[in-house]
């Protein structure tokens, strides 16, 4: 038997669960009505991140920020393998949020949707935002 791996430093904490240090969730919160996150109040930069101590992009200042829940697809795809707890098929998307930062969603319904299409934030599953088609 090998021992692959053990001892080897690898680029991922722990975590708490494990004994390690406590890791943050990098994933965005929605709190149904917005996404939260924090804008510079220097340069605007906007990211669903939050907590940052500074900007990533002038090192001004981040203040909290709540953003749109809808948005236009930037990118979308269905995926075919399971990933973690999700079974395939199911479907991703970026979305840019109409006055915010750009965000990975999961879809309501697997599918590649057209570039520009408007998508609407309805919640989370599993600590992920989920998106279906904006109703008009």
């Amino acid at each position: 038997m090998s021992d692959l791996g053990v001892g080897r430093p690898t680029k991922r904490r722990a975590g708490s669960a494990v004994g390690g240090l406590p890791v943050a969730d990098p994933r965005p919160t929605f709190d149904g009505g917005a996404v939260l996150g924090t804008r510079c109040a220097k340069c605007r930069y906007s990211t669903a991140q939050q907590g940052l101590p500074w900007c990533p992009v002038c090192y001004g200042v981040m203040d909290d920020a709540r953003f749109a829940r809808t948005g236009q697809v930037w990118s979308s795809t269905v995926v075919a393998i399971p990933v973690g707890t999700h079974r395939p098929p199911f479907g991703l998307a970026y979305l840019d949020l109409d006055d915010g930062p750009r965000v990975l969603v999961h879809l309501a319904e697997p599918a590649v949707l057209e570039l520009g299409a408007r998508l609407e934030i309805t919640g989370t599953d599993d600590g992920n935002l989920v998106a279906s088609r904006e109703v008009q």
